[in-house]
């Protein structure tokens, strides 16, 4: 009764050619779009790598051989697991929760100062300042990154030629290019849910707060925070899995240590030629993202439904 009330009040609110057209193009979406790739990858994960001329045939049988692979590695190896891959794969999702952490600490502010400020005029040239750099193409800007951040870089000379250092810093090997490039890729995905919340919050509440004395952190703790969580777990759920899942930085930023497990789900799908190795791993990194965010919701008590808000 109450979801055909829902659909009734949606029509109304709609009209029926709006309102059916904005489900189609939904259903598309999610139906066409997600559901049934991830479902088809799902199946893929669970064949035995056949020939061509063998999919569908007495050997195209259901298999956890590929899941196997990545927790005990080839049969026969020296070791009782798989260290290279599981290995990456952990410090793949510590790497992306550490850019998470990193554009919270540095976008919290600036979307505090963007949804409170009265600039008017200067806050929309501000905003648009941080959307231009996105009109380029993502490879692009992490060329321009490695560039940057290269021993020759701009970044390297600067520090050179101030006497900073004596020899060039491998900012590439130690990291540092390829966090601050995931970093960039994703901040307007941080920036703007935050600014959208604030930018409704009573500034009387926070007025209010100041005269009764309350210190700058314990306004931002006790009242900016809270109302802003459901715009600070959208900015890092979207953060996080994208970054866990990127592919173009890490190949482009990344050092001869930073193996990235995206990397290796490309190599298989690829290079090696093994999709359906490929496809259990793609699956156990979106399972293992998802396990991740769901868990960090309930941690801070946030429902699903406040993301989309």
């Amino acid at each position: 009764m109450k979801a055909a009330q829902l659909i009734r009040d949606y029509f109304v609110k709609n009209g029926l050619g709006l309102g059916s057209f904005l489900l189609v193009a939904v259903l598309f979406w999610v139906v066409i779009l997600i559901v049934l790739p991830q479902l088809s990858m799902l199946d893929f994960s669970f064949r035995h790598h056949l020939p061509p001329p063998e999919m569908g045939g007495p050997k195209d049988t259901y298999t956890i051989e590929h899941y196997k692979y990545l927790v005990l590695g080839a049969p026969g190896a020296d070791t009782s697991y798989n260290v290279v891959d599981l290995g990456v794969f952990g410090r793949t999702l510590l790497a992306a929760f550490f850019v998470t952490i990193l554009d919270l600490v540095l976008c919290y502010p600036l979307a505090y100062y963007l949804g409170q400020s009265r600039g008017g005029g200067a806050i929309r040239i501000l905003v648009l300042l941080l959307i231009i750099p996105y009109w380029i193409n993502e490879i692009l800007r992490a060329f321009a990154f490695r560039i940057i951040f290269g021993e020759s870089g701009l970044i390297n000379e600067m520090m050179l030629t101030m006497g900073l250092i004596s020899d060039p810093v491998d900012f590439i090997r130690a990291n540092v290019a390829l966090y601050a490039g995931l970093g960039y890729a994703y901040i307007l995905l941080m920036i703007f849910p935050i600014y959208n919340v604030i930018e409704s919050l009573d500034r009387n509440q926070i007025e209010a707060a100041r005269d009764m004395g309350a210190s700058w952190w314990r306004i931002h703790w006790r009242v900016v925070i809270p109302y802003a969580k459901p715009g600070i777990s959208s900015g890092c759920t979207m953060v996080f899995m994208l970054s866990a899942g990127a592919l173009a930085a890490p190949q482009i930023l990344g050092g001869p240590s930073s193996l990235w497990f995206t990397q290796i789900i490309y190599q298989w799908f690829n290079t090696g030629g093994n999709w359906p190795r490929g496809a259990a791993f793609a699956v156990v990194l979106l399972v293992a993202c998802i396990i991740i965010v769901l868990s960090m919701m309930r941690l801070f008590k946030v429902k699903i439904g406040d993301i989309g808000k």
